[in-house]
């Protein structure tokens, strides 16, 4: 045997080299592999959560287009209610007419029958309202909202949802504004912080009312995925109490901002964001009576 191995030695280390040699190109072939599926499924995953997102996004499309088409209808309510009164006056000024009977009775007879006119399409209108209004199908609702943080988890933000307070049911326009106000709050702060970014996200429930604050600490994130110490590149930047207050009084601007204000106002809430310095941003909706409110005649005393 010692004298087959001596003999064959050199036969033996071609073949370990090359046995070697080759598990080392499978370990190697292997790893890329592994690699690649690995970055493929987080890929899939994020294609995964983005379409997600954009099928909510238009689901609550849809739900805003059904919430406009309500309002249109309960706004034209209104007036045909009006107009029906203008009616009725118009037509007992025509049967109370004493002092030249003749042109008072025409003058009313036209606004009478111009009103009937008006309120005739206004009619129309509503119903066109109203069936658009059907078609648009039913709005998601405040269950939906585990579903969009989740989708928006899937893109690489941190989302940390608290919820205090009894909730109460609220209408559908209110619901798929809260909703698209946290929608827009979450990718600005995914925009601008980056992956990694943290949002807490706090629903405050009140008696009639609700408060949806969103915090993110974009600003550090980015600094912690620039490899720097954020608390020591704050102190590095020197934030003063003009910083902070700078960061309080001036209003931000853009498209996302103006119509998260847009949506709170409309239903009678008010609407601040603001800075952090060396932190992030953070967006706050408060509105007082949301429980009952419909976006068009306010919030009335009672449910509806």
């Amino acid at each position: 045997m010692d004298a087959w191995l001596d003999a064959n030695a050199t036969s033996l280390v071609v073949v370990l080299a090359a046995a070697t040699a080759v598990l080392l190109v499978l370990v190697l072939v292997l790893l890329v592999l592994w690699r690649r599926a690995r970055r493929g499924a987080r890929l899939a995953a994020r294609e995964k959560a983005a379409a997600e997102r954009d099928r909510l996004d238009l689901e609550l499309t849809l739900a805003e287009q059904g919430g406009r088409l309500r309002m249109v209808r309960e706004l034209h309510e209104v007036a045909v209610r009006a107009l029906t009164v203008i009616v009725t006056q118009a037509e007992g000024a025509r049967s109370a007419a004493t002092q030249d009977p003749a042109v008072a009775a025409r003058t009313a007879g036209a606004i009478a029958d111009s009103a009937r006119a008006v309120l005739a399409d206004l009619r129309r209108v509503a119903d066109v309202a109203l069936d658009g209004e059907q078609e648009a199908g039913a709005p998601p609702a405040l269950t939906n909202l585990t579903e969009l943080v989740e989708g928006i988890r899937g893109e690489g933000l941190e989302v940390e949802l608290v919820e205090t307070g009894e909730p109460h049911e609220l209408r559908e326009g209110a619901e798929v504004a809260v909703l698209r106000i946290l929608q827009e709050a979450l990718a600005n702060a995914l925009a601008h912080g980056g992956p990694g970014t943290h949002a807490k996200v706090t629903l405050g429930w009140t008696d009639d009312g609700l408060q949806l604050l969103v915090e993110d600490d974009g600003i550090r994130a980015e600094a912690i995925r620039n490899g720097l110490d954020p608390y020591a590149e704050a102190q590095r930047q020197g934030y003063t109490v003009g910083d902070d207050l700078a960061a309080l009084t001036q209003v931000p601007t853009g498209r996302g901002i103006t119509e998260m204000r847009e949506r709170t106002e409309l239903f009678g809430g008010v609407f601040e964001a603001h800075t952090v310095a060396g932190v992030g941003f953070t967006v706050q909706a408060v509105f007082p009576a949301l429980r009952f409110h419909n976006a068009v005649q306010g919030a009335p005393s009672g449910p509806r």
